[in-house]
C-alpha cells in the first residue's frame, strides 16, 4: 500500500501518523506548478508519496475544490448577487442531510395521527445531536467553550427539517 502526503505535524516522539490526509496549498498566481515540484522533493526526502492521481492545480475562483467536508469556490451573495470567494458545505454533506430529512418527512406523514408534539420534539434533539456527532467526527472538530456547530448552523446553514416547525405552515410534508 502507498504511503500519501502527511499533513498532521506532532512534536512528541513516537506518534503514528494516519495512512491519508488531505493537503491543500495556496499560492500566488502562476506559482502553482513551482510549489507542486518543491512538494514532491519535500516528501521525497520524508520517503512518503504523493498520489497523483488525487493531485491537482485548482484555480479559484474559476474553479472550486473540496476540503473537509466544505466546496471552497466561487459563490454569490443572496442579497447583492456579486461574486465573493466562500465555502459552502460539500455535496456529500447536503447529500446526507437531504436523506435524513426524506427519512424524517416520511415518518412525520406516517405517524401525524394524534398527539405528536413531545415525539417531534424527543426526535429533533436526536437528529441534531447525531447529525452533530457525525460533522464533529468527520470534520475532527471537538467540543469548544460556546459548543460546535449549534441548532442554527445546523438547521439554517445545513438545512435539517426541524419537525416541531413543520405542521405549523399548509403542505409542509410536500416539501
Amino acid at each position: 500500500m502507498r504511503r500519501e502526503s502527511h499533513v498532521r505535524f506532532c512534536e512528541r516522539a513516537g506518534v503514528r501518523l494516519p495512512c491519508a490526509t488531505h493537503l491543500v496549498i495556496l499560492c500566488q498566481r502562476g506559482s502553482a506548478e513551482k510549489a507542486l515540484h518543491h512538494l514532491r522533493e519535500l516528501m521525497g526526502k520524508l520517503k512518503l508519496t504523493v498520489n497523483e492521481e488525487k493531485t491537482r492545480i485548482c484555480r479559484v475562483p474559476d474553479g472550486e475544490f473540496d476540503f473537509l467536508g466544505y466546496t471552497f469556490g466561487r459563490m454569490y451573495s443572496p442579497e447583492t448577487g456579486k461574486a465573493r470567494l466562500g465555502d459552502r458545505p460539500s455535496k456529500e454533506t447536503t447529500r446526507l442531510v437531504d436523506q435524513l430529512n426524506h427519512a424524517l418527512r416520511g415518518w412525520v406523514n406516517y405517524f401525524s395521527v394524534g398527539t405528536t408534539r413531545k415525539a417531534y420534539r424527543v426526535l429533533d434533539n436526536y437528529t441534531a445531536m447525531r447529525l452533530r456527532r457525525w460533522l464533529r467526527f468527520k470534520h475532527k472538530v471537538w467540543r469548544r467553550k460556546g459548543g460546535a456547530y449549534p441548532l442554527s448552523h445546523l438547521y439554517g446553514h445545513f438545512g435539517l427539517v426541524r419537525l416541531t416547525q413543520l405542521g405549523r405552515g399548509p403542505s409542509w410534508a410536500k416539501a
